[in-house]
């Protein structure tokens, strides 16, 4: 683990691999263990980079808008990837961040692949994050850890693996609950849809077709909202394909990052 420094701004960033910089930012409710089923295959021709996003782990807070964590990410690209624009995958939070980066900041990344996500939730959507925002503030992380589980797997995963129930409580446990608050109402409010026609990076769309957090309706419309973009859909998984389902995750963004085979 490094942390890099910008000014008063601190960012937890973690590293592996060699060659061309590819950066993950992961999800409000799991950190970037989440994707540690896959960073070893991506390891073997990329130079990974794996933050935690601003406000979790060590990494300091940004804003109340999902362009302060965009802007935040930004300014730490110099010094994240000093030889050219990474690449970048992102999922749920995270890729409402890496949607508001390369609104804001497209020059300066490549190639962008959003992992169930969205560019805005109905209204429905958003009552779970201000219901989450309320309970952890009231009382701790330990209030939302069980509806969190439920939202990141299906029942069905649940089920075959009762492991991964308890590795994600410990590591949501572990988050700050102010931070987690802060970005539940980030995601309350955002509407990222006026600044779709402004991304001109080339873009990959996957969603689990069983996800209950970003339904997939949701990454349909993203992926029709973008010019260029195209959709993949990973059949009978949640919210977090690199965790639930690593193989087809990597079957799935292979072809379009150009990853060995």
């Amino acid at each position: 683990m490094t942390i890099l420094r910008n000014g008063s701004a601190e960012l937890d960033v973690e590293e592996t691999g060699q060659g061309k910089d590819l950066l993950l930012l992961h999800s409000l409710l799991t950190d970037r263990g989440s994707f540690a089923k896959v960073v070893p295959a991506l390891a073997k021709s990329r130079r990974v980079l794996l933050p935690a996003l601003p406000g979790f782990g060590k990494s300091t807070p940004a804003g109340a808008a999902i362009e302060d964590y965009a802007d935040r990410i930004a300014a730490f690209l110099p010094a994240l990837a000093p030889r050219g624009k990474p690449d970048v995958i992102a999922n749920g939070f995270g890729g409402f961040v890496a949607l508001a980066l390369a609104a804001r900041h497209g020059d300066r990344i490549g190639r962008l692949v959003l992992c169930d996500t969205a560019a805005n939730f109905p209204e429905s959507g958003r009552v779970p994050f201000r219901n989450m925002a309320a309970a952890v503030e009231k009382a701790g992380m330990s209030a939302i850890v069980d509806t969190a589980v439920k939202r990141i797997f299906t029942p069905e995963y649940l089920q075959r693996n009762p492991e991964a129930s308890g590795e994600r409580r410990d590591v949501l446990q572990r988050t700050d609950p102010a931070s987690f608050a802060a970005a539940c109402r980030a995601l309350a409010t955002v509407d990222l849809r006026p600044l779709l026609p402004r991304i001109a990076n080339p873009t990959l769309v996957v969603v689990g077709t069983l996800d209950s957090a970003t339904p997939p309706e949701l990454s349909r419309e993203l992926a029709g909202g973008i010019r260029g973009a195209t959709l993949r859909e990973i059949p009978d998984c949640g919210h977090c394909p690199p965790l639930q389902e690593p193989e087809k995750f990597l079957a799935a963004v292979r072809e379009f990052l150009d990853l060995p085979a």
